[in-house]
């Protein structure tokens, strides 16, 4: 056996400077690693807080003036469900035809509407503020032209207009009130399920899915659908007038194609956004005033929603009684 060869016992253990050395050699590293990735965080950030801002720019430049574009006709549209939160609102409905009422050059206003309905409180909102609107502006007229559909709550909109223009396809009516849910007490029965339910008040919980619907809570709930749906016939009344030649299904919830509309007096005629523009304001020139949400703002209100998220989840944990 060669007795020249070194095993690994033989090879003496580094001493205490060589091995702080190497320690401080990573940690210098580690150091520099987690600075490098600190400033692609800033920079990064930095980037995207920069395109937000010239995205705004641009929005503020690319609006223009509308005062100074000659005499046109205005045009407000409200498309998808009638909400709180969302184009068809009353906050952005009504900014709107104030400023088409309010501008000089806007010679009539036409609101094109293609909504299957939503909430009568925006609805009643948004009517009310066209009822105003025209007892202070006289002299501008406000037409509604029928896309698609302007059923519910967007006829409720659409019957404080002037006129109301449709296509022969359009779909109009609707009329009536509905508030649906689900009952699942039979199918927790046959589960075996119990439901435990703790509220401060006998009726506080009578829309809870999981519990039983009373006789009483049934009356409560179509007496206020009651109330809503006649709020509703008041308006179309006092919208249409003589016009409207009622029926025993006027006012059911039915709805009907636009040519059946205008027999019924719920539409005046046919037109579309360009031949009332063109025929009836005699203003050709269509200038949009529909507020619309655009990159910016849709961006902003994802990243704000995303942090409000974070922060409650962080400071609550569990659930918490609610007023609902």
């Amino acid at each position: 056996m060669n007795d020249d060869l070194l095993t690994t016992s033989d090879v003496p253990p580094k001493s205490g400077w060589e091995r702080g050395f190497i320690e401080k050699l990573a940690m210098e590293a580690l150091r520099e690693q987690r600075l490098r990735r600190r400033w692609g965080i800033f920079f990064k950030l930095s980037f995207v807080i920069l395109i937000i801002g010239g995205l705004y720019l641009f929005s503020d430049l690319g609006s223009g003036d509308i005062e100074n574009l000659g005499p046109h006709t205005a045009l407000i549209e409200i498309n998808g469900a009638i909400e709180s939160d969302g184009g068809a609102s009353a906050q952005s409905v009504i900014p709107a035809l104030n400023r088409a009422f309010s501008d000089v050059n806007a010679l009539g206003v036409i609101m094109r509407i293609n909504s299957p309905g939503g909430s009568p409180v925006q609805a009643g909102m948004i009517n009310d503020e066209m009822l105003r609107l025209r007892k202070e502006y006289p002299q501008k007229h406000l037409y509604v032209v029928v896309d698609e559909m302007c059923a519910s709550g967007g006829y409720y909109i659409a019957a404080a207009a002037d006129k109301i223009f449709v296509n022969k396809a359009s779909v109009v009516g609707s009329i009536g009130v509905l508030m649906d849910g689900f009952g699942f007490t039979s199918l927790m029965e046959k589960a075996g399920v119990e439901r435990r339910l703790m509220t401060a008040g006998e009726n506080k919980g009578f829309m809870d899915p999981f519990s039983p619907h009373s006789e009483k809570q049934k009356a409560f709930s179509q007496a206020m659908l009651n109330d809503i749906h006649q709020q509703f016939i008041d308006v179309v009344r006092k919208g249409r007038g003589v016009r409207l030649k009622e029926t025993p299904e006027t006012f059911s919830g039915l709805f009907w194609i636009g040519s059946k509309a205008v027999e019924m007096g719920l539409a005046d005629g046919f037109g579309s956004i360009d031949s009332v523009a063109r025929d009836i304001v005699k203003a050709d020139v269509i200038i949009d005033y529909s507020q619309k949400e655009g990159l910016p703002e849709r961006v902003l209100k994802k990243f704000g929603a995303s942090i409000g998220n974070g922060a409650i989840s962080a400071v609550w944990k569990g659930s918490a009684p609610s007023l609902r």
